[in-house]
């Protein structure tokens, strides 16, 4: 593979991978308004010469997904081309500082798609298609609200292994942290504000239910790796009266040894004992998404192809675990095995100071070529549900290897 590689990562084009990015994120693309970004996307691999196929969620949504190569891929290159919805950020458009370009959605994850389309990019220019390798790009929608363009995906495709570009700092990451969202909502009784004896203060309900689960022994434990964060706060509005209404969402993140049904069990006790110690509280509690972390090791084809690519570009490695929440999960959860690994670093995304190094944007680049030239070529790989209650919608989808 690294006989191949060499001589196909000079032809990498550095100067059409930086503008493309740059004009990535001048396109404001929050998620459910991806279409101007997927448009661009589709006319710069169509004048390629690939074949570009639009997967539609709805009337303007719509994934891309891209193959090359005999048969259908058991490797993806995966991203997904929406940002968070914020214009404040997007007004200040993209803007570069020496070699680092910033901008919202340059980490998340507009660098790792720019980065895995110049690697197809380069494979259609200069290989025949005989000798082109059979993988797939994924430009998905959807991500940072509910994994929507991912799910669609899945519904059809089940590749054995995927490279999603989350921004990782170019770390390999094949193992996952677990994700809970939690929705606390305390419900009191108005009154007027100068007479709050009269009422019961909703807020105030809320914050000592949050003290009391923020003391529990599952948060505050200093080697258990969960990660939790109080993300949103919201009241009833309603003029100049105590607050009937309040609701908050959590997240917790998950280290992949720490069990999720387990979690979820000890995390409702704490909760349901709030009551003992608020007077009057009343708490309602919904966890809408959960997800289990995983740990895929590194005894496998990826693990064993990155060091040899890593060493060439002198660049040290490092396998660590990926802390959000992401389409990895997902994709995990229907027997994929997904590796997160992309430029940029996580802890600047979704801010002001979301930025891209232009050198780990080259190099991703260079990996991902890596990376599809290694692949193995296809299963041949049929997918039945398993009986159940007879449901269809039910049923569990299942690999059967021919």
């Amino acid at each position: 593979m690294l006989n191949r590689w060499e001589p196909l990562r000079g032809r990498l084009c550095r100067d059409r991978l930086h503008r493309m990015l740059w004009e990535m994120v001048e396109i404001y693309s929050p998620s459910g308004k991806e279409e101007d970004i997927q448009c661009y996307l589709e006319g710069i691999l169509q004048s390629a010469g690939l074949e570009v196929h639009r997967d539609c969620l709805d009337e303007t949504r719509f994934n891309l997904r891209c193959v090359m190569g005999q048969g259908e891929p058991d490797f993806y290159l995966v991203g997904h081309v929406d940002t968070v919805a914020d214009f404040e950020l997007q007004e200040r458009g993209p803007r570069q500082q020496g070699g680092i370009l910033c901008g919202l959605g340059s980490a998340d994850m507009k660098a790792g798609c720019a980065a895995m389309i110049e690697s197809f990019l380069t494979l259609a220019e200069h290989l025949p298609p005989e000798q082109r390798p059979s993988v797939g790009l994924l430009l998905a929608v959807g991500e940072e609200e509910d994994g929507a363009g991912s799910l669609a995906f899945l519904a059809n495709h089940r590749p054995a292994w995927v490279v999603i570009g989350e921004p990782t700092g170019l770390q390999a990451c094949f193992s996952h942290y677990g994700y809970l969202e939690v929705v606390l909502t305390t419900s009191g009784r108005r009154s007027h504000t100068s007479l709050p004896e009269h009422g019961h203060n909703a807020i105030e309900s809320m914050l000592q239910v949050l003290l009391h689960l923020g003391r529990a022994p599952l948060l505050r434990r200093p080697d258990g790796g969960l990660v939790y964060s109080i993300r949103e706060m919201n009241s009833s509005r309603a003029g100049f009266v105590v607050p009937d209404r309040c609701e908050a969402l959590i997240d917790l993140h998950l280290p992949p040894s720490l069990d999720l049904e387990k979690t979820v069990t000890t995390l409702r006790r704490r909760l349901a004992s709030a009551s003992r110690h608020i007077h009057g509280l009343e708490l309602e509690v919904d966890i809408p998404w959960a997800n289990r972390g995983y740990d895929l090791g590194t005894d496998h084809w990826p693990g064993h192809t990155l060091p040899g690519i890593y060493s060439r570009l002198e660049r040290p490695l490092a396998f660590t675990a990926f802390r959000s929440h992401s389409d990895g999960n997902l994709f995990f959860e229907k027997g994929c095995h997904p590796l997160l690994l992309g430029p940029g670093a996580l802890e600047t995304a979704h801010t002001w100071s979301e930025q891209v190094s232009l050198e780990e944007l080259d190099l991703a680049a260079a990996i991902y070529l890596g990376l599809c030239l290694a692949a193995p070529p296809p299963r041949q790989t049929r997918w039945l549900a398993t009986e159940d209650s007879g449901d269809p919608e039910r049923s569990e989808i299942r690999p059967v290897i021919d």
